[in-house]
């Protein structure tokens, strides 16, 4: 089911509120909300896509966090984040 159709089917339910069944609601109510926790929120060529899944699995990270990653990477460098800077004294992980 795509999103359209999705949507339309929320729209007709809340058109027929008064005559549609309680369990038919829940259905539509909980499916509704496990889209609205599953929805990425970016949608990538189908290129890039599978390059960051695939990258995101070499790196063994979710894409999600792969994006965010990259994201913040980019915009440091960038220098429109300030770059988080290392104490002296501090822990490191071991890694340079």
């Amino acid at each position: 089911m795509t999103r359209i159709d999705f949507a339309d089917e929320l729209e007709d339910a809340a058109n027929r509120i008064a005559d549609i069944n309680r369990a038919d609601l829940q259905i539509i109510l909980r499916r509704a909300a496990l889209r609205l926790r599953n929805t990425e929120g970016v949608v990538l060529d189908q290129e890039v896509n599978e390059t960051v899944y695939a990258l995101a699995g070499v790196l063994r990270m979710t894409k999600q966090d792969l994006l965010r990653t990259m994201i913040r990477e980019w915009l440091e460098k960038g220098g429109y984040l300030p770059v988080p800077m290392l104490e002296e004294d501090g822990e490191v992980d071991g890694s340079a």
